[in-house]
């Protein structure tokens, strides 16, 4: 086994592709070493992503005693408590939580969000230099409009939403298992205070999936409370911290190329198709969460035994020129575009029609208020956070033409 890429490289985060390129040449699923995680084996084509996200019999979350595939043995146990949510869950607790949450998610519901959505949006584009300029577009803009929609659609009030933003900010610094130590004083206070909301919920009601999670709990107790605050956790940080790094990633891939942002701009009813490239060319998730080798299994052709980890590298699988043509470009039209951004199988993400429609949301109130926008530094001069398996700009200096 050898560490062929440093995942968490400038380089890498800057440009996946010729990183994904070496991994490839050893073969459509490899050894090698991944941060904090230790050793893993990562996947390099569209088919075994996929393979390794569908077949649930084969790769779980969890060792059969129930320990999490990516949790180190070291762990505060309540940084596991908060991990112990649907998207590490197996079946069938998996289905059980998500159907909870399900109906707040689904196509209706959503469209039915996205004339306030957009609204959001065209106040935080009118604001964006409110506090000068150039303006950061990460702070100012892109974690703004999904942290808003979340908060909202929570039922968490507007008042608290800088705590929200430093707790997203710490995240956004996790590079390094002394990055996770630093960040566990701020995962306790965030766990205390959505412990408290809970309680508030039940004591006086409310709006919103929290008030929603008290209801069920009352009804019938199909979930727990540890499980409700593990809920609400998740569905902040998964409902804003990746549609952050997709418009911010969507916006600095415009900005380096004018005639794009013009072509995108004389047609607004092109924006859906290009979202679906942005999320897969930028692939803002990266990675899946590590799943366990049950028994004995042929991974494309490649043999691994039973205790094994492997992840799915969804970067990789986004850049298979056998899953799209000439992945390499980016490009605003292509049909069809075969990405695994939001997973598949049983883990498809919950909030895919939300975050497509924040994504174009974003981009239209943006350089509809903003025509003349332009990034202030040089491209070559923006830099990625060192953040394993997340693709995150670290800052976006934008200014507007008077």
């Amino acid at each position: 086994m050898a560490e062929l890429v440093d995942f968490a490289s400038e380089a890498f985060l800057r440009d996946p592709r010729a990183g994904v390129a070496l991994l490839r040449s050893n073969g459509p699923v490899v050894a090698t070493k991944f941060p904090i995680i230790g050793r893993v084996w990562v996947t390099t084509t569209y088919e075994a992503a996929a393979h390794v996200l569908k077949d649930s019999a084969h790769f779980t979350l969890r060792k059969e005693g129930g320990s999490l595939a990516g949790l180190p043995w070291w762990m505060p146990k309540f940084i596991a408590a908060v991990a112990n949510n649907m998207l590490t869950m197996d079946e069938p607790d998996h289905t059980r939580l998500r159907e909870i949450v399900d109906e707040a998610f689904r196509r209706r519901a959503v469209l039915d969000m996205e004339l306030h959505i957009r609204a959001i949006a065209d106040r935080l584009a009118d604001e964006l230099f409110a506090a000068g300029s150039p303006a950061d577009l990460v702070q100012r803009y892109a974690r703004m409009l999904p942290l808003a929609v979340i908060c909202e659609l929570l039922g968490l009030p507007p008042a608290d939403r800088p705590k929200f933003i430093a707790w997203a900010n710490s995240i956004a610094n996790l590079t390094s298992a002394f990055g996770l130590v630093q960040l566990i004083g701020g995962l306790f206070k965030m766990r205390r205070y959505l412990q408290g909301r809970l309680q508030l919920a039940r004591e006086e009601g409310g709006e919103g999936l929290i008030a929603e999670l008290v209801r069920v709990e009352k009804e019938g107790g199909r979930i727990s409370p540890d499980e409700m605050v593990s809920m609400v956790f998740l569905l902040l940080g998964a409902g804003s911290e990746t549609t952050t790094h997709l418009i911010s990633g969507s916006v600095f891939e415009l900005l380096k190329d004018p005639d794009r942002r013009d072509w995108l701009a004389a047609d607004w009813s092109r924006a859906g198709l290009a979202v679906e490239e942005f999320l897969r060319f930028v692939s803002p998730v990266q990675f899946s969460k590590p799943r366990y080798v049950r028994q004995d299994v042929d991974l494309e052709g490649v043999k691994l035994k039973k205790g094994d980890r492997v992840m799915a590298m969804i970067v990789a699988a986004n850049l298979d020129s056998d899953a799209n043509e000439c992945p390499e470009r980016l490009d605003l039209e292509r049909r069809p575009n075969r990405h695994l951004s939001f997973g598949t199988g049983i883990h498809f993400c919950l909030g895919h029609q939300l975050a497509r429609i924040e994504g174009i949301c974003a981009l239209q109130a943006l350089f509809t208020r903003w025509p003349g926008l332009r990034l202030a530094v040089e491209p070559s001069h923006i830099h990625w956070r060192r953040r394993p398996g997340i693709r995150m700009i670290a800052e976006l200096p934008v200014v507007a033409d008077a």
